[in-house]
């Protein structure tokens, strides 16, 4: 059936824009201006999804969202504006909007967004008929990020999704690979198959054999069933090789047995098993240098790397850092039955700032130390690892490069750190080394309130 798009916004301009972008691309398109209107409709003619601006004179965007989600919360909703801000964006996440999306926005944004929320809309139905039948359940991983890196990493999954072909997705650890595995699984034919994964170097030679090719009974001392292995219990789905460039030499060989032939040889058996399996494997270590040193098999190499998606670490595309950010707090917020609503101008500074060698993973982990000893509904600096206050100092430079005296230079400093720490001054004063009181004399000898 043709999705049902509903539309809200006050400015004209705006509202025939987007009509124009959907109707193009053969959606059964509803505009309104009046938001009231609107919920009639919705109410009398149950739509996919629903695109909203956030400011109308009338009625919140936030407002239509968690009324059209009380009634109907398998509809999507895209909230748009032209005052785009965090606090929004936390707002509109934590009661479940899709996108936040800033304008001015372009035609492919628009057309790009609308396709993922109503292929996650098709997803979610699809999942909640296969439970009701017993059958397995499958989702469709969201990639987050306005960035050029990763919306071309999205595109090109969108491209590879369909094909069968394996697929080599490169990248320091921590930046979501696997993430990017279970998008291209879900993506493609192969959907409501198995996706499984492995990691090549968490095991040794022997252990791998058995793990991938399986057993059969009395293949070692132990062996007392038969046993599949991933590769077998795959077939028909996808295989995700995480770490495939630590791999053992010999396994490396099997495996392109098994890509050539489509079948294996369990330990101890002697008759081929028939496969169908899609691989797709990741590094974060240069796999082609491997190559050229002769410790990766090249046969193997050209087998698995038929596409490469190279993944930007975090520090590559830190504007994405908010939107991560506040993704990863609404998780939280689920997981662990918290309302913390935002992450304070000053906290985010210094996330944005952050190198983050250990790429989204890192910042996971950081927001989930923050959400833990957060006492209250908004993250601030101090909830934040010492680390990231440490790194700020480590980079801290004077204003201008003229000599300053050494009151001038404490001055400066105990500002700079006051920002950082986000005004708290037993944080400030323990990082200078002083007590609280020190602190509130020096603050009052330079004036600083």
């Amino acid at each position: 059936m043709t999705p049902h798009i509903v539309i809200i916004d006050d400015e004209p301009i705006t509202l025939k824009q987007l009509r124009r972008i959907l109707e193009k691309e053969g959606y059964q398109v509803a505009a309104f201006s009046n938001p009231q209107r609107a919920l009639k409709h919705i109410e009398a003619s149950p739509c996919d999804l629903v695109i909203s601006d956030v400011r109308m004179p009338t009625m919140n965007g936030l407002d239509l969202m968690t009324r059209v989600k009380a009634r109907f919360p398998d509809t999507e909703v895209i909230l748009i504006t032209g005052y785009a801000s965090l606090d929004g964006a936390v707002e509109a996440t934590k009661e479940g909007a899709f996108y936040y999306l800033e304008k001015p926005f372009t035609p492919d944004q628009v057309r790009d967004l609308v396709k993922q929320a109503l292929k996650l809309r098709r997803t979610r139905k699809t999942v909640s008929e296969e439970s009701a039948t017993g059958a397995q359940n499958f989702q469709v991983p969201v990639i987050i990020g306005k960035s050029k890196k990763i919306q071309e990493v999205i595109s090109i999954i969108r491209q590879i999704g369909p094909t069968d072909c394996n697929v080599m997705i490169t990248g320091d650890s921590g930046c979501g690979k696997e993430l990017v595995a279970r998008a291209i699984h879900a993506e493609s034919k192969r959907a409501q198959g198995p996706f499984l994964a492995f990691n090549c170097g968490a095991l040794s030679e022997t252990l791998i054999d058995n793990e991938l090719f399986g057993h059969e009974k009395g293949a070692f001392t132990g062996a007392e069933s038969r046993s599949a292995g991933l590769l077998e219990a795959a077939s028909g789905g996808t295989l995700f090789l995480d770490e495939i460039g630590e791999m053992p030499h010999s396994m490396q060989v099997k495996l392109l047995r098994v890509l050539q032939e489509d079948e294996l040889i369990r330990v101890g058996g002697c008759n081929p098993i028939t496969i169908d399996v899609r691989i797709v494997s990741a590094t974060s270590v240069d796999v082609k240098a491997a190559v050229n040193e002769n410790t990766f098999r090249k046969d193997l190499y050209f087998r698995i790397n038929v596409v490469n998606i190279k993944l930007p670490g975090l520090n590559k595309r830190k504007e994405d850092i908010p939107l991560l950010a506040y993704h990863i707090l609404s998780r939280l917020n689920r997981r662990g039955d918290k309302n913390i609503h935002a992450i304070s101008r000053k906290a985010m500074s210094l996330l944005r700032n952050y190198p983050f060698p250990g790429n989204v993973r890192e910042l996971e982990n950081i927001l989930e130390r923050a959400v833990a000893v957060s006492s209250g509904d908004v993250i601030r600096v101090c909830d934040l690892p010492p680390d990231l206050i440490e790194f700020e100092l480590q980079a801290y430079k004077p204003p201008d490069e003229q000599f300053m005296t050494l009151a001038e230079l404490e001055q400066d400093y105990i500002s700079h750190l006051l920002k950082i720490t986000g005004g708290v001054r037993n944080k400030t004063a323990d990082i200078l080394g002083i007590d609280r009181a020190s602190l509130w004399r020096k603050m009052k000898k330079y004036g600083m309130g």
